[in-house]
């Protein structure tokens, strides 16, 4: 009995010493890979150097106590080393990319305990989506851009310009509705100034459909709201000649007069002149249909009508 507890005991110990030689060769070889690996990353190849920095670190976490420096070491090393890979994605203006790089190196280096990395990674993420939507809005590709700017959205819905761009992409893909709700929210953000800008010209051009498609009540409300937004004589004109078209002669008058006052020195300042001094004698106030006659008179097209309705009103 004691012969074989002998035997096993010499087993054992050739089994030990087999066991640390075979240790010293793999920290060896695992020193050797991370020499390796940092090499690479001093020449900027960061996938070599992150697959060598990777292996190392298995065989350093095989190797137990003797390994913990060494896998100590790659564990710090390759989260920077995945956020360089990123941020080469990112100059390269692969977005969808650089994102899934990011995303990864936030894992891992919180795996790691490398919240400095995670956290510089996470901040990269809206600025991404920010380029990425910018790249699509200017390409016209406008419901890319929307689901990059919402993206932006989620993390920092304080951010006025992403709202502004949200507007515009959504606008552009035929969301008015949605597109109102973003320019409200970027106005409400800094940006009150060019969302009003984008909700004037959103709603004039709804004006200008609706007049064309006969809708005449929604002709003037949309044009009174664009006016609302940002003053533009344009609206007024709309909503005289809605007002005109269906039968709101009074209405008519006010916004063509109203128009007048805006913009004097317009092209058609003649013929709505015109127009309003025929409206006001439809109405039989010809004290005020003589005053716009007479603003009508040198117009090159309709100052010969005012002149004879200027003449009969004597």
């Amino acid at each position: 009995m004691f012969q074989n507890m002998k035997k096993i005991l010499v087993s054992l110990a050739a089994l030990l010493a087999a066991a640390a030689v075979m240790s010293a060769q793999n920290m060896a070889d695992a020193t050797e890979l991370a020499k390796l690996a940092n090499d690479s990353l001093s020449e900027g190849n960061y996938e070599t150097a992150l697959a060598g920095f990777k292996e190392a670190l298995q065989m350093a976490e095989a190797c137990g106590d003797e390994g913990l420096e060494l896998a100590a070491t790659c564990r710090d090393i390759i989260p920077k080393t995945m956020n360089a890979i990123a941020k080469g994605e990112l100059q390269a203006k692969n977005y969808d990319a650089a994102i899934a790089k990011f995303q990864e190196t936030i894992a891992v280096a919180q795996e790691y305990g490398d919240e400095e990395t995670a956290a510089k990674a996470r901040d990269l993420i809206p600025q991404i989506y920010m380029q990425k939507g910018g790249a699509l809005l200017n390409a016209k590709e406008f419901e890319g851009a929307a689901e990059a700017y919402a993206k932006v959205l989620e993390s920092d819905p304080a951010n006025g310009i992403a709202a502004l761009r949200y507007g515009m992409s959504l606008e552009n893909s035929g969301k008015a509705a949605e597109a109102e709700e973003a320019y409200k929210l970027a106005a409400a953000n800094g940006q009150e100034k060019n969302a009003n800008a984008q909700l004037g010209k959103m709603y004039l051009k709804r004006s200008a459909a609706s007049l064309k498609a006969k809708k005449y009540g929604d002709a003037i409300q949309e044009a009174l709201t664009s006016n609302e937004y940002v003053a533009n004589p344009q609206c007024l004109q709309i909503a005289g000649q809605a007002s005109q078209l269906s039968g709101k002669n009074a209405d008519a008058i006010k916004y063509f007069e109203q128009y007048l006052e805006a913009a004097p020195d317009a092209k058609n300042s003649g013929q709505i002149a015109y127009t309003v001094g025929a409206l006001y004698q439809q109405a039989k106030n010809n004290a005020k249909a003589k005053e716009y006659f007479s603003k009508a008179v040198s117009d090159p097209k309709f100052g010969a009508d005012a002149k004879k309705a200027l003449d009969a009103l004597k």
